[in-house]
């Protein structure tokens, strides 16, 4: 496993790697055993993410599909993310819509946005899965791994959310 920094307007973010795919963008507090992976800077796969990473902070608006990511997770937590995909940049939604598309995705009378909100907790792709593009039901800032500071950053950069 690899690592490398990738310092953003919001924050020092780190970005993980199998070599091949990218197994996590993080942030440094959230990065549990970092003796684990090795540092290197020019692995393929990091630069493709950094180059994606400017991109995004000059408003060009990259895809995700863009970068080949490892995703390892439920299930459940797999189709929310999917959910999260969807979600257009410059635009956010609610714990609670992401659950009635799931429940209709899989024919049920309904779901618990706050299971959709323990998937969404479980995003290690900051930014890219664009977790940070989901607000509470009332329209305002609710949990984000990187803290309500940089979700708001990243919304304002977006032009999303302005309280």
């Amino acid at each position: 496993m690899f690592k490398t920094k990738y310092l953003s307007p919001v924050g020092k973010l780190v970005l993980l790697s199998d070599g091949e795919r990218l197994s996590g963008v993080l942030t440094e507090k959230q990065v549990s055993d970092e003796n684990k992976f090795i540092e290197n800077n020019n692995i393929d796969i990091f630069n493709l993410a950094k180059a994606w990473f400017d991109r995004y902070f000059s408003k060009e608006k990259p895809e995700i599909n863009e970068l080949p990511l490892s995703l390892s997770g439920t299930e459940f937590q797999k189709a929310v993310w999917q959910e999260l995909c969807k979600i257009p940049y410059g635009k956010t939604t609610t714990y609670g819509e992401i659950a009635k598309r799931i429940a209709l995705s899989r024919n049920l009378a309904s779901m618990s946005a706050q299971a959709v909100g323990g998937a969404v907790g479980a995003n290690k792709f900051l930014i890219i899965i664009p977790c940070h593009r989901v607000i509470g039901k009332n329209g305002k800032l609710t949990g984000f791994a990187g803290g309500l500071e940089m979700k708001a950053q990243l919304l304002e950069l977006e032009k999303t959310y302005i309280e």
